[in-house]
């Protein structure tokens, strides 16, 4: 915390010395066919996170702004974005002019580089996920609301956990960013999620491709931006409540939300919310036991504009309670029970029964559970400097995990990973110099954990991690050019831990060398370092046709358990060993996209071959009679599981390649129709090993995609902005996959233990249906509330999706089916209320117009 404090001091003593003059951004918004006036407009300027709208007039003024060069985005609903790059100083005057578009394809805005910038002028890969494809389309949590976008993919264990899967790599590989800073957590756990509040999200922005040159380690393999609401235009004050129910797992999510900025440029805005649902069904297994959770979340923001910059606080606390699905069932009917009993030190075996119809449909998730709580404070700045302008993000986040799995001991967790981080993000941000600009800074992540349960199988550990970069931007005529490099450095220190083995005190902490005692974890101290950087461009054609490519260096340091495990894994049930003297990862990633941006097609084909080099797995360990490696330490009371294979990590060299096909068909000469069609393929796997275990696990199949959405618009004074929509979801069978017999012969392979229960049987594909339709609906000219209602699997087709550690779940003995399956059919209906106390809601859609 000293470094934040001696950095807030930096910024704060080149603010004190920096002399501001008067910058002011105004002009008019119109309409590209007739050149009307639009009232309404909202001019925003991303770096600086300030707005305004225009009036009756059309007319638009965001006052006491730095000078400098920004990318300006004018949004209205009805009409395409339009974003241009605007150099102001003094008083500067730019119009907009903004074309129709009933379909919504708004031009995408990057936000996680050094800079925001059009999509079209970023050589990486992004996908943008916007507000208006989250409200028509239903999920459950943070993750699986963007499971089926190009290049994307959710790794499930059940409705409330998904990890991010990002070109067939996750865990500590895809970095999560939220309200612009790292998350602070456990993401090397199989059973842990992403703390993230799914209301809070006004869009998501997944860099695909290594982030480590403006993150460091853990994005190897991407970024998922989650990007929070925009700040209110200067005078307004808004705010909206949110009503969603699910039938298949009576899913309720209430939420309320208020938001305004002042004319002396005071933003702010506050949120609250609670949602909970309970087992979810399938056709296979009817309830789901324990897949129900309750989640509540809060967050508030305030921030000061001023023409030196700007400065806000964040603050956010989540807190989920889920249950954790063991797919234990009667053997009889195949009926799933719930675990009443823990199998005791003596080899006692668990009790378990069948549940009423009551306990089918509670919200309160049984024991085996998880509750987990993070709390962040995030303290954003930008402050000028000349034309150019210095940054600083840092935050300070708590996360606490809990996991209990003895019904008789319901307030005793046996895991509970307590961690306590500190992230910070400096850098300079130049000005425009003719077509170049560069950004260098520092930024870093501290973190401490303690393991607290009564299960162990990481040591204690704190690390530090720093990095310093520099980013360079060049533009000339049709060309951009970006490039840049880093170094960074982590130290990660892992404790020394003794336990007493007596049979009444298993795992309990002792002193050194203590009667009974057992030396857990040996302590360790490891320092990694490399070099990260990239280099691409792009160049447009045309107006409408662009090429992109990309060649970028990524760098990951082993995660804890990797490095320091040392025990049984209760949710694979499998022993880990970590290894310290693990390198690096790095990769060598290329990437090639080609785009068409016109008024009836938007079409972008992307193409990447990942090769990583150190790349870590977990390995079965073979007996001496040429079998699995078994783990008993039943004798010294370190385990509940005594018949645990044993894996240990190692390393070796892997290669990923694949692409994405993204084509949106939106004819101007009929704008009642729009088509929106995708592909998705990841392929390859471990190199210079045997084909039979090559492959490596939650790679996603090919998938495919299929939207067609009738935006009718009016159709009563009524009803507004009303469209229907179907869909179609295919994942095809992913045959690359491991065999069975190499786990019997001590030479599995995995990115994570849980493959020890790979089947050689591949999931089978399927095909999903869904449709919906929705609307705003208006009464005296005020728009009363919005109305999305969508059906998830239309046809409730029993699938398993090859992305669900639900697959290695135990045989079905009546039905011989194996694992459990996914969620069936599924109606969303939600209604958003909206509050306007600056009367700006009663604006139409161009489309509204008959």
């Amino acid at each position: 915390m000293k470094h934040i404090y001696k950095l807030s001091t930096i910024l704060f003593a080149l603010l004190s010395l920096q002399t501001f003059a008067q910058n002011d951004l105004s002009g008019i918004a119109k309409d590209s066919i007739d050149n009307t006036i639009l009232p309404g407009a909202t001019v925003y300027i991303p770096d600086l996170k300030v707005a305004a709208a225009t009036g009756k007039d059309g007319v638009y003024e965001i006052k006491n702004i730095p000078a400098g060069t920004y990318l300006v985005v004018a949004h209205l609903l009805g009409y395409a974005d339009e974003t241009q790059t605007v150099t102001i100083k003094g008083a500067t005057k730019h119009d907009f002019v903004l074309t129709t578009s009933p379909y919504e394809e708004d031009e995408v805005v990057v936000t996680g580089t050094s800079m925001a910038k059009n999509d079209n002028a970023s050589p990486q890969p992004v996908t943008d996920v916007s507000k208006e494809y989250i409200n028509e389309n239903s999920s459950t949590n943070v993750v699986d609301a963007i499971a089926n976008t190009p290049g994307v993919s959710a790794e499930t264990d059940g409705q409330s956990i998904s990890k991010p899967i990002i070109r067939g790599l996750g865990y500590n590989r895809v970095l999560t960013v939220n309200d612009g800073v790292e998350q602070v957590d456990q993401p090397w756990f199989d059973e842990f999620g992403i703390e993230a509040d799914p209301d809070a999200v006004n869009r998501y922005e997944i860099l695909k491709g290594p982030g480590s040159l403006a993150y460091g380690s853990d994005a190897i393999s991407g970024v998922m931006n989650l990007i929070p609401e925009d700040a209110l235009p200067a005078g307004q004050t808004e705010g909206d409540v949110l009503f969603n129910y699910q039938t298949n797992n009576g899913l309720i999510n209430d939420m309320l939300h208020l938001a305004g900025t002042s004319l002396n440029g005071i933003s702010w805005s506050g949120r609250i919310d609670y949602i909970l649902a309970h087992a979810y069904q399938d056709p296979f297994d009817g309830y789901v036991i324990n897949s129900q959770f309750i989640n509540f979340n809060m967050d508030g923001t305030i921030g000061i504009h001023r023409k030196w910059g700007y400065s806000q606080v964040h603050a956010s606390y989540f807190d989920m309670s889920t249950g954790i699905v063991d797919g234990t069932r009667d053997s009889l009917t195949g009926q799933m029970e719930r675990q009443i009993a823990y199998p005791d030190l003596n080899g006692g075996a668990p009790s378990y029964e069948l549940p009423t119809h009551q306990e089918e449909t509670t919200y309160q998730p049984f024991v085996i559970n998880q509750r987990i709580r993070q709390y962040k404070l995030v303290w954003d700045n930008s402050i000028a400097v000349g034309n150019g302008r210095i940054t600083g993000i840092f935050s300070y986040q708590d996360n606490e995990r809990q996991e209990t799995n003895d019904p008789t001991e319901p307030n005793i967790p046996d895991i509970f990973y307590s961690s306590q981080g500190a992230t910070y993000d400096v850098r300079y941000i130049s000005p425009q110099m003719g077509g170049f600009n560069f950004s260098a800074g520092v930024n870093g992540v501290y973190q401490t954990s303690q393991s607290l349960g009564t299960v162990q199988l990481i040591p204690n550990y704190n690390y530090i991690q720093g990095g310093a970069f520099a980013i360079a931007n060049y533009t000339t005529g049709k060309l951009n050019l970006s490039g840049g490099i880093r170094y960074d450095v982590r130290v990660f220190n892992a404790a020394e831990r003794w336990i007493d083995t007596s049979e009444n005190a298993p795992q309990v902490p002792v002193a050194p060398n203590s009667p009974n005692s057992f030396k857990e974890f040996v302590p360790f101290t490891t320092t990694f370092s490399g070099i990260s950087g990239s280099i691409g461009g792009t160049y447009n054609f045309t107006k409408n046709i662009y090429a992109k490519a990309n060649i970028a260096r990524g760098w990951r340091a082993p995660n804890v358990s990797e490095c320091g495990a040392d025990g049984v894994h209760d949710g694979t049930v499998v022993y880990e060993i970590g290894d310290p003297t693990l390198s690096p990862e790095t990769s060598l990633e290329e990437d090639v996209t080609f785009g068409i941006n016109s008024k009836d097609i938007t079409l972008e084909i992307d193409g990447f071959n990942n090769s990583i080099n150190d790349f870590i797995y977990a390995q079965g360990l073979k007996s001496k009679f040429g079998g699995d490696s078994i783990s008993n330490l039943l004798s010294v009371g370190g385990t509940l599981f005594p018949d645990a294979p044993v894996y240990k990590y190692t390393q070796g060299a892997a290669e990923l390649y694949g692409g994405e096909v993204a084509l949106d068909i939106h004819p101007s000469s009929a704008k009642w129709i729009d088509v929106y069609l995708t592909l998705s393929e990841v392929a390859g796997g471990l190199k210079h090993v045997a084909d039979s275990i090559k492959y490596l696990p939650f790679v996603p199949p090919t998938k495919i995609t299929a939207d067609v959405k009738f935006p009718i618009g009016k159709i009563s004074n009524g009803i507004r902005n009303f469209y229907v929509k179907v869909g179609e979801l295919t994942c095809f069978q992913q045959n690359d996959i491991y065999e069975e017999y190499a786990i019997y012969n001590g030479l599995n392979t995995a990115q994570t233990p849980f493959e020890y229960a790979a089947s050689k049987n591949a999931t089978a594909g399927y095909t999903l249906f869904n449709a919906g339709f929705g609307g705003d609906i208006y009464a005296k000219g005020h728009k009363y509330f919005e109305l999305y209602v969508i059906c998830n699997n239309l046809l409730n087709t029993g699938y398993m999706d090859y992305m669900s550690r639900f697959k290695y779940y135990p045989v079905n003995y009546a039905t011989d089916r194996v694992g459990v399956y996914d969620m069936g059919r599924n109606i969303s209906m939600k209604i958003i209320i909206p509050f306007d106390f600056t009367g700006t809601n009663t604006q139409q859609k161009p489309t509204d117009k008959i």
